[in-house]
């Protein structure tokens, strides 16, 4: 009530402002007409007339009404160039600040509500920059200021700060309007106050503070660099410290561009994917997966099985697997391609010079004009008392340990309930070993929606994974041969007896051993980077799971062309790395996989939305394969196609997403998804399926009704 209260008050003003034609009299014509009058009023009582002509000055700014040029004049006439340049100043400043407060008060939190996802990168450059380009803004006077006032007041701008900012940075362009307004006589339009040149001048100004941003970039880089010598040649262009699937692409991208890259790995080529995470994980969720159709193969009209196998064999497909996979990744295909790989420890001495311990012994340095990070994550170990005592497994240790089994662990704990935590529970469930997942939260999978998180878990206890949610560990015991954990909920304590355990509870990134600390490069859980993966160093860069904000291989692969372009040719351009549609899937069974939004997200965010909903109990594919558990989920603009997120839940969802991503890269909307021919009968058919249910929710109802008429007009 209070806003529309405001809003009629506003109506009402500007009503009575054109009713009462006081809009002639912020002509040029009607100034001159009236100047007379105002010379004799402000004879009278200066003191009086200065701040009856501030008052209103405020109000015509506050509601963005035509005349505040004319009134500018009229400061310069009555007042002289001092004081009409006083007066009008803080005029026009404090009334730009209430129609800035005026559009906050009214839109903002409609605005953002409604449009936050798509204003984010604008609302994070007004965060950080808002200022600096209000003030540019601020000095060129061919922007509408009323416009800007506005606009502004949708942001997170701080009202203090503009209204200093506005103070400062119409400063010079009220001078001239009042300087003109001292020769009013001399005046026959307005246009007469703006001549080219003095336009470009005013954009000179406005030009002036990013070319002060970039001069100040530059000193800025100058006073990092202080106290290092920078070589006067480099043996390299770029070094690449890391072998991971962020370090592999930027030293590959370096090298088709033909500049001369060393890349540096201490272990084994491929990082943690190829070697302890996506590619070995992978490979024994399939084995795990036919073992649990071969128990269930009356789904299929066969007979129900117990599967016999060899634990060791298993685990040796599991390394064929990676063997199979490594050459893509090896030493040998890099140097091919023209990199010069090393292996070996690399340490930054200086922000051009890294000193390599090398695996064969001796060491090695090398300058480069740019350096780029790429040393990956390890697994997080929690402080448990008692863990080192019981011993424990990784995701990092577990491929080389288990491959000595006979068969797989019969007690086995799986601590942590996220992604890699369930794909190895549900695994290693299947394959025989009896069980139990601990998480701390109170679902499995937390960062999916509530009813993935509840399908997940109901899949993984049929498969016999017994899950204990808002536990918390609390110690670890061993009592000869016997290992304890020893967990808490509600204040009360149980006992899980396990033979081996395993932590999965997230990753940390590797920052420790290479010289970071010295340089004085900021850390905070990840390498601090800027939009262009820029350290501290501009020539020093971060990409991968060492400088977030996502794990993801993908995601590391995508960072990597954005770092290994600005290493090589940001003195030309750089770009930003862009982060607006980033897929993933966790490849439980049933998969889940995700781009954009979820329903949690978009609720937590405030964001208005459409959800449509396709079950995969209606696909003609998965009724064929009796994997009929999960369904499509896309959220979408309020009464547009528009897609803002997409969840998918079901067999094949990683490949299943792929069009989705596509279509949210490129601005294509459901209508584009449901006019393309899929072919019959696929998993894929579900995307279209999808889309089918949102044009079903926007039936044109009216329109439908007249049609029916029509056809009924045809039949005679």
């Amino acid at each position: 009530m209070k806003k529309i209260g405001l809003v009629i008050a506003i109506l009402l003003l500007v009503v009575g402002f054109f009713h009462y034609d006081l809009d002639r009299l912020l002509t040029l014509d009607g100034l001159k007409s009236g100047l007379v009058q105002f010379e004799v009023w402000r004879a009278e009582a200066p003191l009086l007339v200065g701040s009856a002509f501030l008052l209103l000055y405020v109000v015509v700014t506050a509601l963005s009404l035509p005349g505040a040029v004319i009134m500018t004049l009229a400061a310069g006439t009555l007042f002289g160039l001092f004081w009409g340049t006083v007066i009008v100043s803080f005029a026009s400043s404090i009334g730009a600040t209430l129609a800035f407060l005026v559009s906050r008060y009214l839109l903002r939190d409609w605005v953002q509500a409604k449009f936050g996802s798509r204003l984010k990168a604008f609302n994070e450059g007004v965060e950080k920059d808002g200022a600096f380009y209000l003030f540019t803004l601020r000095l060129v006077p061919v922007f509408p200021f009323f416009l800007i006032n506005l606009l502004m007041g949708l942001t997170a701008l701080r009202a203090f700060t503009f209204y200093w900012v506005s103070q400062v940075g119409m400063l010079v362009g009220t001078v001239v309007y009042v300087n003109a307004g001292t020769q009013l006589g001399q005046l026959e339009s307005l246009s007469g106050i703006l001549s080219p040149s003095l336009l470009f001048s005013f954009v000179l100004l406005g030009v002036f503070p990013l070319v002060a941003k970039k001069l100040l970039d530059v000193i800025k880089a100058r006073r990092v660099y202080a106290g290092f010598t920078k070589p006067k040649s480099f043996d390299r262009n770029l070094i690449v410290i890391g072998g991971g699937a962020g370090g592999l692409v930027s030293a590959y991208i370096a090298a088709a561009v033909k500049s001369k890259v060393t890349l540096i790995e201490a272990h084994k080529m491929g990082g943690d994917c190829l070697n302890y995470g996506c590619i070995p994980s992978k490979a024994i969720i399939k084995s795990a997966k036919i073992a649990q159709q071969m128990r269930h193969a009356e789904h299929y009209g066969l007979e129900n099985v117990e599967p016999t196998f060899s634990f060791k064999k298993v685990m040796a497909r599991v390394h064929d697997v990676i063997s199979k996979v490594e050459p893509h990744d090896s030493v040998e295909r890099y140097t091919e391609l023209g990199v010069d790989v090393v292996q070996g420890y690399a340490k930054i001495i200086d922000p051009w010079t890294v000193e390599i311990q090398l695996n064969d012994g001796g060491t090695q340095r090398l300058t480069a004009r740019s350096i780029i990070l790429a040393t990956g994550a390890r697994p997080f170990v929690p402080p448990l008392p008692g863990l080192d005592d019981v011993g424990y497994y990784t995701s990092d240790t577990l491929w080389g340990e288990f491959a000595k089994f006979d068969e797989p662990p019969k007690r086995l704990v799986v601590l942590g309930g996220g992604p890699i935590g369930s794909e190895l529970a549900q695994s290693f469930a299947r394959l025989g070993s009896n069980v139990t997942q601990v998480e701390r939260s109170d679902r499995i999978m937390v960062r999916e929606d509530e009813e993935v998180s509840a399908l997940v878990q109901e899949s993984m206890e049929s498969d016999g994974v017994t899950i204990l949610t808002s536990h918390n560990a609390i110690r670890c015991e061993k009592e000869g041969d016997i290992k304890r954990l020893i967990v808490e909920k509600d204040g009360v304590e149980s006992v899980i007896e396990f033979d081996a355990l395993l932590c999965a509870v997230g990753r940390q990134a590797r920052l420790e051993g290479y010289g970071l600390e010295n340089l004085g490069v900021e850390t905070n859980r990840t390498i601090v980077t800027n939009d262009y993966l820029e350290t501290l160093f501009p020539n020093i860069f971060a990409v991968g799971d060492v400088a977030g904000p996502y794990q993801f291989t993908h995601v590391a692969a995508h960072q990597a062309w954005f770092a290994a372009v600005n290493a090589l040719f940001g003195t030309f351009k750089k770009f930003r790395a862009d982060y607006r549609v980033i897929p993933w899937a966790t490849f439980v069974d049933p998969e889940v996989a995700r781009v954009g939004l979820s329903e949690q997200d978009a609720k937590e965010q405030g964001i208005e939305y459409e959800m449509v909903r396709y079950g995969l109990d209606d696909l003609d594919r998965a009724i064929a394969e009796s994997a009929t558990k999960g369904f499509v989920k896309v959220l979408t603009v309020p009464g547009k196609d528009k897609i803002l997120g997409v969840t998918i839940v079901g067999e094949h969802s990683g490949e299943l997403l792929a069009e989705f991503v596509l279509a949210m890269k490129h601005g294509l909307g459901l209508n584009k998804i449901l006019g393309t021919i899929h072919t019959y009968p696929t998993w894929a058919e579900s995307n279209k399926y999808a889309a089918g249910e949102w044009k079903r929710a926007h039936t044109p109802e009216r329109i439908l009704k007249w049609i029916e008429k029509y056809h009924t007009w045809r039949r005679g």
